[in-house]
């Protein structure tokens, strides 16, 4: 079994901040990349989830409040918490196809740090081209 997953970003829908509403991530993130993956995951009927600085693996079915958490404001102890998230949530998968987006920027030195210490990381692939979500 193969999940899609990708990092968050920090374009959010702002008529959100500041309420108690919560929403699943495809309501809340505004980003051209991740709306772009998150449709082509849609329409390809294909399992996935967003890795969210806050709240970890976030999957499309989960509600959450609109949030601010750069990568860069991840502490030591919250990032023990989000790779232990993402090694709970994805053990079960038998591939996780890391989502990296365009653009020439390096994956974030968090990413990277959850990449290179999850305990599933003989099941992760990066890739960076949305045609390759099958």
């Amino acid at each position: 079994m193969r999940i899609y997953i990708t990092h968050c970003s920090r374009k959010k829908d702002n008529s959100l901040q500041g309420t108690n509403i919560e929403v699943p991530p495809d309501k809340l993130y505004t980003s051209k990349h991740i709306q772009c993956f998150m449709c082509k995951c849609k329409k390809k009927e294909v399992n996935w989830a967003i890795f969210s600085d806050e709240y970890g693996v976030w999957f499309p079915w989960i509600k959450h409040k609109w949030y601010d958490k750069p990568p860069s404001k991840v502490t030591p102890a919250e990032f023990v918490r989000l790779l232990s998230d993402f090694d709970q949530k994805l053990q079960g998968y038998d591939e996780i196809w890391f989502y990296r987006q365009p653009g020439g920027r390096p994956l974030h030195p968090l990413y990277q740090e959850l990449l290179q210490r999850t305990r599933l990381k003989n099941k992760v692939k990066k890739f960076k081209h949305i045609e390759e979500i099958v």
